[in-house]
């Protein structure tokens, strides 16, 4: 029994921390942005409750906590999983590079929102300074620099691992969660019935009354699910039952938290910073003690979404939809501890210009909304799908109910296109493009190579090995598939004749399963020639070497394919910079450098 209440507590705990972090911070902003635009009135104080209450059980409980989580490839959650899945029930039909262009969309629009969230947190908490009355007439620009300094220290401390800071994480979370839910309860209890803003009834009038305009506050009521998606991308580093019980405790501490706010301002109509000014005035001498841990809170719920970006772009390389990049892994026994130098560093420039930019947190908000809104679409379409093609057909209903009030939200966001919302776009774009580009050209490349079938290919290969003149040990050649040869195997072998005793063309399968790997030799495909086949889920991390000696293949040279792209197609020459930028494959999978031996193709595109 003990047992059992320790790991459910536990697994609450950790989940605070690796996954609440950033739906958990968005009671510092939210209402503050709303009644920048909305007057504070009681009917409006009622109806944007209203409004935030229903978002967090439609979009977060209905969307992520109840459909996305049951639907899984062994405990991994998010966009690929989804199109894993897909890909598996279609087996090949017309709509696949639907489902395809859908899940590029899905990844891109996240990847964006790792730019924002981490700026519009940060920035939120230090505004919070300027409540302080020693602090009060600090400038924007030295507020600016606070944040960008406490950015740039986050981003630093990414290649140590956040394995270790992760223990404190969660902890500090619950304090975070513990702290939102009785400053609530403590404005709630002068003014009672503002706990009737949980009726449906306020959001339906609230609309009623301000028609289209109300229509349009839904873009700024979006900020009150942010990182709700979390709960599902998330779902592989802890598991489905741990999150799913720690959202029922956070989705009670933001909704005390919000009415908590709403009461503090029906009293304080004049109130810019509601949860600040509220905290300040319930308890004067709690307030620096409440910023501090506001700061670290934020801090935390960036670190979940940058680790959670390195999660994405991992699985985008091994699905074989993004570039190689160096990835470095920060823990023995974490699979999901990554870190991938090039995105971090790239990450902490765009964060800093984004904070430079918008120059407040409220001038953030106009930014924010549409990656999150178009995620959430997207999941939405594609779980309906699944649903339809499962025996899980009664959940289809529920699905296009809550894509209707995800497109619903979608469409108040796009108002927030010239006000600042293009920059979702752009920064959503980039991942976009490369993935198109690099898909596109992978498959170009392949074709223009010309690859040899093995039958074709034995045929020389035989008359020379035959000849007797081959060089002592074992000769290790990378390729895609081991029937299938490509060109800088075959001037190796048939016109270099570059020939061991034993050769081993070695091809690694990556699976539509995250976990996994097996390995098998597949002797004598030809007289001294042998295949090795490796089968991993793609977020394995694989050593090569060990599975090798494991199947007593003791290598003296690998080789692997070099490709010298030429080529007048603008597109083409993008792809070419991009491979030429990126490590290839044999770095990526860490193997001895003293033992590796790359051929160069030129091939004209």
């Amino acid at each position: 029994m003990t047992k059992h209440t320790e790991s459910y507590w536990g697994g609450v705990i950790k989940s605070m921390g690796l996954v609440f972090g950033d739906i958990g911070t968005s009671p510092i902003y939210t209402l503050s942005v709303i009644f920048a635009i909305t007057k504070p009135t009681h009917d409006n104080v009622f109806g944007i409750l209203s409004l935030i209450v229903w978002t967090l059980i439609i979009l977060v409980t209905v969307e992520y906590a109840w459909l996305a989580m049951s639907l899984g490839r062994k405990g991994e959650g998010g966009t690929i999983v989804l199109k894993e899945i897909l890909t598996h029930i279609l087996k090949g039909g017309r709509y696949l590079a639907f489902v395809g262009v859908l899940s590029f969309i899905g990844v891109s629009l996240l990847l964006g929102d790792g730019v924002i969230t981490p700026a519009i947190s940060i920035l939120s908490a230090v505004e919070g300074l300027v409540l302080i009355p020693a602090c009060s007439g600090v400038p924007q620009g030295v507020l600016i620099f606070i944040a960008a300094i406490i950015a740039i220290t986050l981003f630093i401390f990414q290649s140590k691992g956040t394995d270790k800071v992760a223990r404190a994480f969660g902890p500090l979370m619950v304090i975070w969660f513990v702290a939102l839910t009785v400053s609530g309860l403590i404005s709630i209890a002068g003014v009672p019935n503002i706990l009737e803003a949980v009726s449906p009834w306020y959001a339906v009038k609230f609309f009623l009354d301000n028609g289209v305009a109300g229509f349009f506050v839904l873009s700024e009521v979006i900020l009150c699910a942010t990182g709700g998606e979390a709960l599902y991308a998330d779902m592989g580093h802890l598991g489905r039952k741990p999150i799913i019980r720690a959202w029922y405790y956070v989705f009670f501490a933001l909704v005390i938290n919000y009415l908590g706010q709403g009461a503090f301002l029906l009293r304080h109509p004049e109130a810019k910073n509601i949860l600040f000014s509220m905290v300040q005035w319930e308890s004067p001498f709690l307030y620096v003690p409440f910023l501090i841990l506001t700061i670290l809170a934020t801090i935390i719920a960036s670190q979940a979404l940058i680790s959670g970006v390195f999660s994405i772009v991992y699985q985008g390389i091994t699905t074989r939809i993004m570039p190689l990049m160096k990835v470095d892994y920060t823990s023995s026994h974490l699979k999901s501890q990554i870190y991938i130098g090039s995105v971090n560093w790239l990450l902490m420039v765009l964060v800093i210009f984004i904070m430079l930019l918008f120059k407040k947190s409220e001038n953030l908000a106009a930014a924010y909304g549409l990656a999150v809104t178009g995620t959430m679409v997207i999941t939405g379409i594609m779980m309906t799908w699944i649903f339809s093609r499962t025996t899980k057909r009664w959940k289809v209903p529920i699905a296009v109910l809550v894509t209707i009030v995800d497109i619903i939200f979608l469409t108040a966001n796009l108002n927030k296109l010239p006000h600042g919302g293009y920059w979702s776009l752009i920064l959503a774009g980039v991942p976009f493009g490369t993935i198109l580009v690099w898909t596109r050209g992978q498959r170009a490349l392949y074709r223009a190579l010309a690859p040899l079938d093995l039958d074709t290919f034995l045929v020389s290969y035989e008359q020379i090995y035959a000849k007797g003149r081959n060089i002592p040990g074992t000769g290790l050649f990378f390729t895609r598939e081991y029937h299938i040869i490509p060109p800088y195997v075959i001037h190796c072998t048939v016109r270099s004749n570059i020939v061991y005793e034993r050769n081993v063309f070695i091809s690694i399968d990556r699976t539509d399963e995250p976990f996994g790997v097996t390995s098998k030799v597949i002797p004598n495909i030809g007289t001294g020639l042998d295949a090795f086949q490796i089968s991993a889920g793609y977020m394995e991390v694989l050593d090569i070497e060990k599975l090798l000696k494991k199947h007593g293949i003791a290598e003296k040279v690998i080789f692997y394919g070099v490709e010298d792209i030429t080529t007048s197609n603008p597109v083409w020459k993008i792809f070419s910079v991009i491979k030429k930028l990126s490590p290839n494959f044999v770095q990526f999978n860490k193997l001895p450098a003293s033992k590796l031996q790359g051929v160069v193709t030129r091939v004209e595109m």
